[in-house]
Order: structure tokens, then sequence, then C-alpha cells
């Protein structure tokens, strides 16, 4: 296990070192001159000349580089961040603000919108792959085929648009007014009203999302159950209800984790048409703005922030797989 656990660390290092030099060679061939980005309008040659050389821009990118991810390591800083030691993301070029700043002041909407659209499609998809595996072909496994493919065929920004289009424009127009069209209120300002701005992001996921975890829930399910186990549990006079959620559904969880921690490490590195379309300013739509307006630190760094989430969430599913016998 020791051997495993560091296989999978070095693996995370060598990924994120690769993403750190990718992300950074792109911007840095994408936005040839971010001295324009911080110097005013009206600024002369003199002072963008300046302003490179202060900001180390009139550097070959090799030595950019290595005062990005050497001197100033953002490794280091996403790690150090944790204990409050100032992270070393650079600073924005737009905002001359932080990055680390940025990120954080926009986590926690990205976060609620992940992990509240994660648990809830989670359930969803749990309750109706099970009982659709107890009778493959029956009425509810028709019905949830058709509604699963339908929606894993349905771009997540038609959903959303339809979705404000009905329960926010027509039900406003009649003069109910259940849901807000947009926008992101801290849980800790008013949970009722966190709640209520996330209802429409998060069905929106859900309805996307559930779709193919069913699917793989009904399908794993139906592999275990001509198993031994469930054969005796069932012969022990269980219930349907504790041979399929608790001894099917449990034999059958290898597969469902591994998705699972797939789509919820990219939903936290940003879900960017979500938040766009329901106007919550997180993650996604930070980077949506570094990236239209050149503003490379930012980008780098979301990018950044994005991996981390996604190689430490998928290494512990690996871990946990493993560790229940899977691989």
């Amino acid at each position: 296990m020791t051997r495993l656990v560091l296989g999978r660390l070095l693996r995370v290092v060598i990924t994120l070192t690769a993403v750190v030099l990718i992300t950074f060679l792109l911007t840095t061939v994408a936005y040839n001159d971010p001295a324009r980005l911080i110097a005013p309008d009206n600024a002369t040659e003199e002072t963008l000349a300046s302003i490179r050389a202060t900001f180390g821009l009139d550097q070959p990118w090799w030595v950019q580089l290595w005062r990005y991810a050497v001197v100033g390591p953002p490794i280091q800083g996403v790690a150090t961040g944790l204990l409050n030691v100032p992270p070393s993301l650079g600073y924005s070029y737009v905002s001359q603000r932080p990055v680390t700043d940025l990120i954080l002041e926009k986590l926690p909407a990205t976060a609620s919108l992940a992990l509240g659209a994660f648990v809830l499609w989670m359930l969803v998809a749990v309750v109706l792959g099970v009982l659709a595996a107890r009778r493959p072909g029956g009425p509810l496994d028709r019905i949830t085929s058709v509604i699963a493919y339908t929606t894993l065929s349905v771009p997540v920004f038609v959903v959303a648009v339809l979705l404000i289009f009905v329960l926010y424009f027509q039900l406003s127009l009649a003069g109910i007014h259940l849901f807000p069209s947009g926008g992101y209120v801290p849980f800790s300002e008013s949970p009722g009203e966190w709640a209520r701005h996330l209802i429409l992001p998060w069905t929106a996921l859900v309805l996307v999302q559930f779709g193919p975890f069913q699917r793989i829930v009904r399908s794993s399910v139906l592999e275990v159950t001509g198993k031994d186990y469930i054969r005796t549990a069932t012969a022990k006079g269980l219930g349907p209800g504790r041979v399929y959620f608790d001894h099917a559904l449990s034999g059958a969880a290898n597969p469902i984790l591994t998705l699972g921690g797939i789509e919820l490490a990219s939903l936290m590195g940003g879900a960017i048409v979500t938040e766009q379309i329901f106007g919550i300013d997180g993650i996604g739509r930070l980077a949506v703005r570094a990236a239209s307006t050149g503003d490379a630190p930012v980008v780098i760094g979301v990018t950044l922030v994005g991996a981390v989430f996604f190689v430490l969430i998928t290494t512990l599913v690996d871990l946990v797989t493993h560790a229940r016998g899977g691989r």
C-alpha cells in the first residue's frame, strides 16, 4: 500500500508540473505583451518598457518560467496556503491583486454548486439505478433509460436556458416568484437564499449528469446480482432493499466512485457554462474573464487549482477503490 501511495504522489507531482509548464507556454504565446494590460491607456513606450522590466516580462520565456515556478513555486503555494502561509500564484495583471485571493473569493460559490449538484445527482442515480436493476426491462427501467439517454444528449446550456425560461421567466409573468434568475448568496449570509439561488443550477447539472451514472449503477448492480454472496443474502431471507441497496450496491461501488470522482473534480475546477448562464461568480467565470482579458497569471492559477482538485480527488478515489479490492 505504501508503494502505491508513493507512486500516486509521484504521479501527482509530475502531472502538476506538466500543467504548469504547458499552461505557461500557451499563455506566453497567446498573450505576448501583458505590459499593455498593466499600463494605463495613454502609456508611453518608456512606461511599457519599465513595466516589462519590473515584472520580468522582457526576459526569455524560460527565465520567466523559472521565476514563476521555482522562485515563487505555485504548487508550494497551494499546499502552504492550507497552513496560512502566503501562497505564490502571482498577481493579476488586470486587478493588481494576488491570484490566490481572487481564487479563494470565488471558491465558495463553485464548491457550493459542485458539491450540492454532486450529492443530488448521485442520490438520484443510485436510487433509480438500483431500482431499475431489480427489474431489468420493466417499466421503471424503460422510463429511466429514455430519460437518461435524452438528458445525456442535451447540452447543459440548453437545459439551463430552458429551466430559466420555464421556472423563472414564465412563472414570473404569472406573478409567481419561486426562483431567482441567477446570482449567488453566501451560505453564511442566508442559508435559505443560498439554496434558493442554487436550485436551478443544481437541477440543470443533475438532469445532465444523472443519466450516465444511473446506467452505470444499473449495469454494475446487474453484474453482481449473480454472485454467490448475493444468492446467500437472498437465501437468508433478507428483503430486496437490503440485498440490492446494501450488498449488491456495495459490490458495484468501484466504477461508480471512479466516475463520480472524475465528475466532481471537473466541477470543482469550475463549471464554466453553468456559472456563466446562471450568473454565479465562481472560478469558472473568473477563468473566462481572465482568458478574455489576457490576464495570464489568473489563467495559470485557475488552471493549476483545477488540476490540483482533479489529481487529488481522482487519486483519493483510486486509493479507496484499491483498498476495496478494485483497480
